[in-house]
């Protein structure tokens, strides 16, 4: 059951909100930076590469390994590179960034009871440094990574791990991510309501979400809440 663009939710039938970080939650604009410049530029150095190069040959890698759990893996990449991928992110972490009104979004979630849930494909390392760049822990009710399950967000088995531990109504769930290919695997999967993220990259132009209701930014879904300013 998909929400058509601009419909308001009828948040009297949600009990659960599954939430992504990365693009919906935070600026998406730190992990293209960072995987998309900031790596291959230190990766050319190490490497005594052309940056071109350098860029044409991680490109090559991520291709092989996209849409697996290896895809966002920190420790594999680690090994891959040889290279400490956490003290590389460090260097820019001024990019990380929430998205619009996601604070605000969040805490008026709590007060209208829903359980908020992380669900993210981001490693626990590379999560664990955002937690500490920004106020988030408090926010959520529980937190869980595809590393805690063994498989990614694309996958069924995700979702089947996901239910076993959190115990959540599909028919009474909200979805809301950035990632088409996730979406679709948790519309198949039976997730009942999905929205999608379309300004995930404040750098970036619009996502592609063709097939599913979409919003701009977190404010559009707020539910009957007051909103009220948050620091941090």
């Amino acid at each position: 059951m998909n929400t058509p663009p601009h419909t308001p939710l009828p948040w009297e039938t949600i009990d659960t909100v599954l939430l992504d970080l990365d693009g919906t939650l935070l600026d998406l604009r730190f992990d293209n930076h960072f995987f998309l410049e900031h790596l291959p530029r230190r990766l050319a150095e190490h490497w005594d590469l052309p940056d071109d190069a350098a860029r044409t040959e991680l490109r090559r890698r991520y291709q092989r390994v996209a849409g697996t759990l290896d895809w966002y893996c920190l420790d594999y990449w680690q090994r891959e590179l040889e290279l400490d991928l956490v003290a590389l992110k460090h260097e820019i972490g001024h990019l990380v960034q929430w998205r619009p009104h996601a604070p605000v979004f969040l805490d008026a979630l709590g007060s209208a009871g829903k359980r908020r849930v992380l669900a993210t494909n981001a490693h626990p390392g590379s999560m664990g440094f955002k937690f500490d760049r920004l106020p988030l822990g408090h926010r959520f009710e529980a937190r869980y990574t595809s590393h805690d399950f063994g498989a990614p967000k694309e996958d069924a088995a995700f979702w089947d791990r996901l239910h076993e531990r959190e115990g959540f109504h599909p028919e009474r769930t909200l979805f809301v991510d950035d990632n088409p290919n996730v979406l679709a695997a948790a519309r198949d999967w039976g997730i009942g309501y999905l929205m999608g993220i379309r300004l995930p990259d404040s750098s970036a132009p619009p996502n592609a979400l063709e097939g599913f209701p979409a919003v701009d930014h977190l404010d559009a879904l707020l539910p009957n809440a007051r909103e009220r300013p948050v620091s941090g």
